[in-house]
């Protein structure tokens, strides 16, 4: 649990840690804005576009060795981020970090479903997820604080010690594991297709509020991103080794999940996209007091993610994965009352707290639903899937729910029109998450219980008894009265 977490808590920290630093970083070098946004821009491009490799990769040749290269070339390149001359080494370095969070992410997911026994699993993940979102909750306040007290450098230099621990601590406790019966050929095109595709849609989606979406290289990048995906799905359907095998869709467990992940984390994108920009310009507080409001958020989901975990073993994934996003769109809701004059304990506060509740109930079923669904030797690509739905969410929100809203133009940051389209946006994210939950309520199926597990009182961990050949694990026979 160290390890997996201390690997995806690095790469969910390296995506929110810089915001706060940004401006810093921009005297330091004299960046314009631009160049600024592609700072942040570069890493999100490599990581989405090649989270689907990184997968395969793990399942083809062992999860724990992509994971460990992930973690070292993730050190190397933080290495090259925080000793950067110039703003285009930084863009370039950080462009590598991405490269290197796209080997491990996908590893960190897969490496618990097939470590773990069957009835810790959903317990296991909810830990992940409590303790991953500590680490994306900390980035703000710990990047402001970095920066202000010493330097932004250390906010990558703060990444060499950690990835050192978890690459010894998975080199030395984990087990490897790998899709046996994988072919040894990768399907290089489908890679490509992948990456060329998500990339140019990313791209599309980032520079298009900034350039206009009637700019010829957004034009260029949205169009022939989704000629890449189309040729993608049509290679991976005749390819004789496909990268993303086509038939874990045909599961609609697997694809309800990965619509609500689409649903769910594009509103909680947009969301906390806008929420600090609405608590600075328009409540008045500062970059490291907006940054420290989510907090309670984030103790919630480390206290509560591993008990709703263990609910949803018990009573399956529907039951929270409706009721969570009911909740955290309540949460959402309540947003709508922040603006001039109100205060943290009575508006901000609830909010959050609802909120971090809804998806302290919803992120672990919600994860363990999408593996489970795909299965132990699809574990790798599964999570790759569900952490690119996940990324691409987000991304999307961040380019059109302002748009959506109303906030745009010059004036978008004047605090009376960004109050106003803050408001509109809260009520669009909380009807998305909302969809989520019925969809949750229509879709999710509750998996009955394993026969072995209903008779582990009488015979003990039955359950984990196996064939050591290929074959189903060894049963109970029934009595013959």
């Amino acid at each position: 649990m160290l390890v997996t977490v201390l690997g995806s808590g690095l790469v969910a920290l390296d995506a929110t840690v810089v915001n706060v630093a940004l401006p810093a970083i921009g005297q330091n070098f004299g960046a314009g804005l631009t160049s600024l946004q592609w700072i942040v821009n570069a890493y999100s491009l490599t990581l989405a576009g090649l989270l689907l490799l990184g997968g395969s990769l793990g399942d083809r040749y062992g999860r724990r060795r992509l994971f460990v290269v992930g973690i070292l070339w993730f050190a190397v390149a933080s290495l090259m981020c925080a000793i950067a001359p110039s703003t285009a080494s930084l863009i370039v370095a950080r462009a590598l970090q991405g490269i290197g969070a796209a080997l491990l992410t996908p590893g960190s997911l897969a490496i618990i479903e097939t470590t773990f026994h069957p009835e810790d699993r959903a317990a296991a993940i909810g830990a992940w997820s409590g303790l991953g979102g500590v680490m994306i909750a900390i980035g703000p306040v710990l990047g402001g604080y970095l920066t202000t007290a010493m330097s932004w450098r250390l906010i990558f230099f703060i990444n060499l010690p950690f990835a050192a621990l978890a690459a010894w601590a998975a080199m030395r406790h984990l087990p490897e594991s790998r899709h046996e019966t994988a072919p040894a050929q990768l399907d290089y095109v489908g890679a490509a297709l992948a990456a060329l595709g998500l990339g140019g849609m990313v791209f599309a989606l980032t520079a298009g509020p900034v350039d206009g979406w009637d700019a010829p290289t957004v034009l260029v990048a949205g169009v022939g991103g989704i000629i890449a995906l189309v040729g993608f799905v049509l290679v991976e359907g005749s390819s004789r080794h496909p990268l993303l095998p086509l038939e874990i869709f045909r599961s609609r467990q697997f694809t309800a999940a990965n619509t609500i992940t689409f649903l769910i984390y594009g509103a909680l994108g947009g969301a906390l996209f806008l929420l600090p920009i609405e608590l600075q310009r328009v409540v008045g507080l500062s970059a490291l007091e907006s940054g420290s409001a989510l907090i309670p958020m984030t103790i919630l989901m480390l206290l509560l993610s591993p008990l709703a975990g263990r609910l949803a073993q018990r009573t399956g994934p529907r039951l929270p994965m409706t009721v969570g996003p009911f909740v955290a769109a309540v949460g959402l809701a309540l947003l709508v009352r922040v603006g001039p004059g109100g205060g943290y304990w009575l508006t901000i506060l609830p909010a959050v707290v609802v909120f971090g509740l809804g998806l302290s109930i919803t992120v672990a079923p919600l994860t363990a639903t999408v593996l489970a669904a795909a299965g132990p030797e699809h574990a790798g690509i599964a999570s790759a899937i569900n952490n690119d739905v996940a990324r691409t969410a987000g991304l999307m929100a961040v380019a059109t729910l302002p748009l959506v809203a109303g906030i745009t133009g010059r004036t978008a940051l004047d605090p009376q029109i960004l109050s106003a389209g803050f408001r509109m946006a809260m009520w669009i994210a909380a009807t998305l998450v909302a969809a989520g939950g019925m969809l949750s309520y229509l879709m999710i199926r509750d998996a009955p219980a394993a026969a072995g597990r209903s008779l582990t009182p009488a015979l003990g961990r039955v359950g984990h008894l196996s064939c050591p050949l290929d074959a189903p694990p060894l049963r109970p026979m029934p009595r013959q009265d």
